[in-house]
């Protein structure tokens, strides 16, 4: 079973576009519970993420929030972000047969522009990070965010794409 934790600041937009591609994978049974951490939001990302079953800290310990996850595996993925097609029988595979964590490889319709891609590094959580509940309770810290947790992350790439959460915000 698969954990997503999301750590939101004002993007109900776009926590709605990524909890509405997570539906097939619970429809599946691979994503057990998604988790919305928050920074503070004025917006409406609270209720979104209640509407959707999603639980919901705007106070938390990392630490605290990763021991009381059902999911033996976790996916840290930015709000907007959109795994595509074919992701939730591939992760499911990957996890039967393997311990590595790993991330999405990069949308090949949405890609950074050529200067960018030079100049600035890809964020962390770009292309999602999957990796397991005991190798993310090893790393965190209390005060830590989830990007900070994903920098310390080497990983394998899956085939399956994301669009990053950046494509998101230019859809609005």
């Amino acid at each position: 079973m698969l954990t997503v934790l999301m750590e939101c600041l004002d993007q109900e937009p776009e926590l709605a576009q990524s909890l509405a591609v997570l539906v097939s994978g619970a429809v599946e049974g691979l994503v057990s519970d998604v988790v919305v951490l928050d920074r503070g939001s004025k917006d409406g990302t609270e209720r979104v993420a209640e509407a959707a079953g999603c639980r919901f800290h705007s106070d938390w310990d990392l630490n605290q929030v990763l021991g009381s996850v059902r999911g033996e595996w976790l996916l840290l993925m930015e709000p907007g972000a959109r795994p595509q097609f074919g992701w939730v029988d591939e992760i499911a595979e990957y996890m039967s047969m393997n311990r590595d964590p790993v991330r999405f490889s990069p949308s090949r319709h949405y890609r950074r522009p050529l200067l960018k891609r030079l100049i600035e590094r890809a964020q962390p959580l770009e292309t999602g990070v999957i990796l397991s509940r005991n190798q993310a309770l090893g790393l965190a810290r209390a005060d830590m965010k989830l990007s900070e947790l994903a920098r310390g992350v080497k990983s394998r790439r899956l085939a399956s794409e994301m669009i990053p959460a950046w494509a998101a915000r230019t859809l609005r």
